[in-house]
């Protein structure tokens, strides 16, 4: 409302000085007129002649900018008022137009707040938050005794809070070279691209979401409870002990290959067949063990 008030009085202001203008030049448009009578005929000298000239010439400059300044006037005020001004088309409007396409998250500003384009001085006024929410990224941070064992490209498990057991695909894109010390341990952020969802599952933005950031895999592999391998004294290599008739067991050397913590890939040493002793803490005073399979 302020602008368009604004606006109004600019208009009434260039039209004032337009009036002006018309004025000045009538006046001046008669003493050049007479000057030029008396020049024709001798009576005066060339210099005062030239003086009337440049006198009206100017009086009719001013009045082709005053007709310029009224025109910006009018043109400024359709713009306000409707968003566009005619003889411009769409150079002329406030009509702002998103750079991306997508889904409108936020809209920091309200009616009648002021906003301001971005020039050399200021970065502008921020009017829409647009994000295409085909495209989601996660945004995570790892401490720094992990950080040196992931890179871009390695595929992550992404599990939202509000997704009960429902895991999302995602690609790691981006790690920081630098860390920020948070609550006495150094963090690093990293940044993860989700792949397009298979099903209908929409991802707003903001959610809380945990990250697993997979540096190995085997698939349909061989596996045992790491807690059944035993370890040599001597050679430390490893070995577990399997059930070769009742309480009897033998001992078999295996080669185990990849670990989450909790299963361990066997290389070789053992079949799918068979049963291994499992050593129970509780019970090992009585010397009872259990089988694993």
């Amino acid at each position: 409302v302020s602008s368009l008030t604004n606006a109004k009085n600019n208009i009434s202001g260039a039209r004032t000085a337009v009036e002006t203008a018309k004025l000045a030049l009538d006046n001046q448009k008669a003493i050049y007129n007479r000057q030029k009578t008396l020049f024709d005929k001798g009576v005066i000298a060339a210099n005062e002649f030239d003086l009337a000239q440049n006198a009206y010439n100017n009086a009719l400059q001013r009045l082709k900018q005053e007709q310029v300044n009224l025109t910006s006037s009018q043109q400024n005020y359709d713009i306000i008022r409707t968003g566009t001004t005619a003889g411009l088309g769409n150079y002329a409007q406030t009509a702002i137009r998103a750079t991306v396409s997508g889904m409108v998250l936020d809209v920091p500003v309200k009616e009648g707040n002021q906003v301001i384009e971005a020039n050399n001085f200021n970065e502008g006024t921020s009017i829409a938050v647009i994000a295409d929410v085909n495209k989601m990224i996660f945004e995570g941070k790892v401490d720094e005794s992990e950080v040196g064992k992931i890179k871009e490209g390695l595929p992550l498990e992404i599990t939202v809070g509000a997704f009960d057991n429902k895991k999302f695909d995602a690609v790691l894109d981006y790690v920081a070279p630098k860390g920020i010390a948070e609550n006495g341990a150094i963090q690093f952020a990293i940044k993860g691209t989700l792949k397009a969802a298979q099903d209908s599952t929409f991802i707003r933005a903001g959610l809380s979401a945990n990250a697993s950031i997979i540096l190995d895999k085997r698939e349909e592999v061989l596996s045992i409870k790491e807690a059944l391998v035993q370890y040599d004294t001597e050679t430390k290599k490893p070995f577990v002990e399997v059930s070769i008739g009742d309480q009897e067991f033998e001992r078999r050397d295996i080669e185990l290959g990849l670990s989450n913590g909790i299963n361990v890939e066997v290389l070789s040493g053992v079949q799918e067949n068979d049963n291994l002793k499992v050593w129970n803490a509780l019970k090992a005073p009585s010397g009872r063990n259990e089988y694993g399979g």
